[in-house]
């Protein structure tokens, strides 16, 4: 292939990929301007955790009230809003997230078709299997987020009180950022698994080399975890620590599956007689 031939190829792939960036782009903007409409049906969803009414409040009340006590009970979090044109842009912010959550399955189908061509069919087999599972382990996080880890963090801190005299006054963008940022960090730590099935394909790792490393990654995941946490608090940082150390877990598992077994051995320096 000569240089015009070259030069031609690489116009035509960046024409089909602005072709591609703009479809996503129109579907997004679509999904997020339905969202912002059903301003009510988004909201009631994207609130319900701050009222004691919430499913994971009331199925962990019916638990724990079997033995004679109930660890959330009855409470009431006002959120307040703290500016002028504060609710209209957090209005937009959110209806743009739930659009973009609405349109992923598009935006991945979109990116992979551009890709695909350029793939073997063993790799396009195992591009599946990855974009697949990282898909549905990102969104297996999102939704752990939603009914465990934040409902659990919102009701501790958000009842909290140093002193019966000091209420707790939180503010709407307080709410939701906090919502945000763990809804996203916990549907990356879910890619644990994914990563670790990829790396042991690769050769990379092994299921003896997990083992071995387990007590590192211990130290590791509390470090991640109290980067992540959006408080300092160790209720927070526990209940953050303990999906990812299963998460580990479950890699050691996958991997073990996923190709011969190796045992693995920490090199050690040679010693000479």
């Amino acid at each position: 292939m000569n240089s015009t031939e070259e030069k031609h190829n690489f116009w035509w792939h960046l024409d089909v990929l602005r072709t591609v960036l703009i479809r996503i782009i129109i579907v997004s903007v679509v999904c997020g301007v339905v969202a912002f409409l059903f301003k009510e049906e988004v909201f009631f969803f994207v609130l319900a955790p701050k009222a004691d009414d919430f499913v994971t409040y009331r199925l962990l009340d019916a638990i724990c009230g079997r033995f004679g006590f109930s660890p959330v009970g009855t409470f009431d979090v006002r959120l307040i809003n703290t500016g002028l044109a504060q609710q209209f842009m957090i209005h937009i912010k959110t209806a743009f997230c739930v659009g973009v959550i609405c349109a992923s399955p598009y935006i991945l189908y979109q990116l992979f078709s551009f890709i695909a061509p350029a793939l073997y069919d063993n790799e396009k087999r195992n591009a599946v299997r990855i974009v697949f599972g990282g898909y549905l382990m990102f969104a297996l996080g999102l939704v752990f987020n939603y009914y465990v880890i934040f409902p659990l963090t919102f009701h501790f801190l958000g009842t909290y009180q140093v002193a019966g005299e000091v209420a707790n006054m939180i503010s709407l963008d307080s709410y939701m950022s906090t919502l945000i940022v763990m809804s996203l960090c916990m549907g990356i730590v879910f890619e644990i698994p994914v990563l670790a099935w990829l790396f042991a394909k690769i050769g990379l790792i092994d299921a003896s080399m997990l083992k071995h490393y387990r007590r590192h990654a211990i130290v590791a995941i509390l470090i991640v975890a109290a980067v992540i946490t959006p408080t300092s608090d160790v209720f927070t940082l526990l209940i953050v620590s303990l999906p990812m150390y299963l998460l580990y877990e479950v890699s050691i598992l996958l991997v073990r599956m996923t190709g011969p077994r190796r045992v693995y051995t920490a090199s050690l320096p040679s010693v000479s007689v």
